[in-house]
């Protein structure tokens, strides 16, 4: 499966944005699929992660409450909806797929989208 990620920008504090990740090929809905992100000098981390199903998904403690996750497998498309934004939410982030039921471990994704800023001012 090939991922394409879009939607990043820059947004004050407080603000929103709703990152999108399209994939190719007709598998879209076999895959798990989550988000990350790698902000400068920090190694890329975990942010939400969502099961094949569509309904089940799960987060990183900090971004708990304030990001959700969405997929719609008839359009081959994954969402990540941003609220609260914080500066520390600054980084590139990157939509993944894995064939494991539910992981937030980065060796467990297989396919990677090529990444979309986020930058987040005070």
């Amino acid at each position: 499966v090939q991922l394409q990620a879009s939607g990043g920008g820059l947004v004050q504090a407080g603000g929103s944005l709703r990152l999108t990740c399209v994939a190719s090929g007709r598998t879209f809905s076999t895959y798990g699929m989550g988000w990350f992100r790698q902000a400068p000098g920090k190694e890329r981390e975990f942010v939400a992660g969502i099961l094949r199903n569509a309904v089940n998904t799960y987060y990183a403690n900090s971004v708990k409450g304030r990001f959700t996750i969405s997929r719609d497998n008839a359009k081959n498309t994954l969402y990540l909806e941003m609220n609260s934004l914080k500066p520390e939410d600054t980084a590139v982030y990157y939509c993944a797929a894995t064939r494991l039921f539910m992981t937030s471990q980065i060796n467990d994704y297989a396919y990677w989208g090529q990444g979309t800023q986020v930058t987040v001012s005070s």
